[in-house]
């Protein structure tokens, strides 16, 4: 692999572990779910972190205190608004889920994403 410019992280995930979770808590999901990540930037003390994410189907409720920007690299999502407006979002397609976001993400497939989250 070529050496990077300094400051440059690229999201090579073959650099570093996944991290790899399940979510089971059947007041957030329909059912649980398997989820990994590559978390290739963090930075605490700005609130910010970015990476790679993939997750089988699911839906998860969820009530948003942070801003995420989301490419989708596979797979389509669809989220609804708590009043029941709903998009989907498919591959290619690259949008921001903002702070104060209440409804439910939904992985209509298995789903791969770039993340860009600031808290």
């Amino acid at each position: 692999m070529a050496p990077l410019p300094r400051h440059v992280i690229a999201f090579d995930k073959d650099t570093i572990e996944p991290r790899q979770t399940v979510t089971a808590d059947p007041a957030l999901v329909d059912r649980p779910y398997r989820a990994q990540s590559w978390r290739h930037f963090e930075k605490a003390e700005k609130g910010a972190m970015a990476g790679i994410w993939e997750a089988e189907p699911h839906l998860e409720r969820v009530d948003c205190d942070y801003d995420e920007l989301c490419h989708i690299l596979e797979g389509t999502v669809r989220l609804t608004d708590a009043a029941g407006v709903a998009r989907t979002f498919g591959q290619g397609d690259s949008f921001v889920v903002a702070a104060g976001f209440k409804g439910t993400w939904e992985n209509l497939t298995h789903v791969r994403k770039v993340f860009f989250i600031l808290a």
